[in-house]
């Protein structure tokens, strides 16, 4: 059995981490989406991809970001040049995990769901699947280096414009 202290420091860490995510889903929810770069670390990884590719070891990806630069104009892009279907999203998210911290980078996976409520109110399943995110300290703040959205979803109904 690891000792008392070891299991302080791993459910803070966890703790650290969700908090990394609920922050993180919210501010996509709540649309603060021009404060959602800010998450992650200017040399970062942002990488929507389906599971199949995942599983058959394909790299193509729907959407890859490899610059907090390449957030920014995905933002400014959704705001003012994107044609899509009003709606808000809702996210829930599970089963946080942190499965391995070392040279300073914590490694988590945990489970998505996206709720997409349209203008007429008709609220549907948008995308599900898991994160499987790298993060690290910044100035005692974490931080997203690559955050990467394994979705299962065969089809995405519109245009994907707003973050996962």
């Amino acid at each position: 059995m690891a000792p008392a202290s070891t299991l302080a420091d791993a459910s803070a860490l966890r703790y650290e981490v969700e908090e990394l995510l609920y922050a993180y889903v919210q501010t996509i929810d709540d649309d603060r989406l021009e404060d959602w770069p800010d998450f992650f670390v200017d040399d970062c990884e942002y990488i929507i991809i389906p599971r199949e590719n995942t599983d058959l070891n394909l790299p193509a990806a729907i959407i890859f970001c490899d610059s907090k630069g390449m957030l920014h104009d995905r933002i400014v892009a959704l705001r003012k040049a994107n044609i899509y279907p009003e709606h808000y999203s809702r996210h829930i998210v599970s089963n946080m995990r942190v499965t391995a911290a070392q040279d300073g980078v914590i490694h988590a996976e945990g489970n998505y769901l996206v709720l997409q409520t349209r203008m007429d109110g008709d609220t549907k399943i948008y995308n599900a699947g898991k994160y499987v995110d790298e993060i690290v300290r910044v100035d005692g703040q974490l931080k997203y280096r690559k955050k990467t959205c394994i979705f299962d979803t065969h089809r995405i109904q519109t245009l994907l414009v707003t973050p996962i």
